[in-house]
């Protein structure tokens, strides 16, 4: 449903109608949604909080056209979005609050031919954001009902995964934190990155185990990994020998997963557990 939405919400932009129109046309979808997900009979509900979604894809893309990509439109993006997944309880619309966040602190993806594109123009900045938002939105989940609980727990792990993006460009390049908006003060160096992503990942692995979080875990050691191997090969290149054992540690980090899932998986909490 959410692929058939997001489909024919990019269909209809393919078709280059001009940001009015798009905003105008999303702002229609979402009011029939509405009326359909919460006036109709309880079979329809489904077609209801579809074409809600496809509303508000276009709406979001008309109004952030309509602003240039300015703070304002991805502001209001995010309200939007953010109410209508508590409206409807979409954790695909909650899933995209904190990307919209993202990009109103700089943040995008970019592709061009056979190349694709992260981009974090606010290492630190993210990463502080997010980590924040990330505890909030977990003390919520722990204070409200399980269909409020999921969405929590979504918007909890987008920005998880975002801290991470954070950590992981800085440890490339470093940060001048505010450099979006001013001229910046001080200078963030690389290694500061790579020592705390790495410490940070160790206490939330940790943490995860002890408490039972399978999905804070792999995620810890997924982006564990990643920071692994980006250090690895941004010193020591593409040597054979360092391909090698490369390919070993990766190979030992996935056996230990595989154990580690193995040995929870019947024994998974509620919250970011699963």
């Amino acid at each position: 449903m959410i692929f058939g939405a997001a489909a024919v919400s990019a269909g209809i932009l393919a078709l280059n109608p001009s940001f009015e129109a798009g905003a105008a046309l999303g702002g229609a979808f979402v009011l029939i949604g509405l009326a359909v997900t919460f006036r109709a009979p309880e079979q329809w509900r489904l077609l209801g909080a579809a074409t809600t979604i496809i509303g508000a894809l276009l709406l979001s893309g008309g109004v952030i056209g309509l602003f240039e990509g300015a703070l304002a439109g991805t502001c209001f993006t995010a309200a939007l979005l953010f109410a209508l997944a508590v409206l409807i309880r979409s954790s695909f619309l909650m899933a995209l609050v904190p990307l919209a966040v993202a990009a109103a602190l700089g943040s995008s993806t970019g592709h061009s031919h056979a190349t694709y594109m992260l981009i974090v123009r606010e290492p630190a900045i993210t990463i502080v954001a997010f980590s924040l938002l990330a505890a909030a939105a977990y003390s919520v989940s722990l204070q409200v009902a399980p269909a409020y609980e999921k969405l929590a727990l979504v918007f909890a792990r987008m920005s998880l995964l975002l801290v991470n993006f954070g950590f992981w460009v800085g440890s490339l390049w470093g940060d001048y934190p505010g450099e979006s908006w001013r001229a910046a003060a001080w200078h963030i160096p690389d290694y500061v990155f790579v020592i705390g992503w790495a410490v940070l990942l160790a206490a939330v692995g940790i943490w995860g185990t002890l408490v039972n979080r399978r999905w804070v875990v792999n995620t810890a050691a997924t982006f564990g990994a990643s920071h692994l191997y980006t250090q690895w090969f941004e010193r020591l290149g593409t040597q054979p020998w360092a391909i090698i054992v490369a390919g070993l540690t990766v190979v030992a980090i996935a056996v230990a997963l595989w154990r580690y899932n193995a040995g929870n998986r019947g024994a998974a909490s509620p919250g970011l557990a699963a």
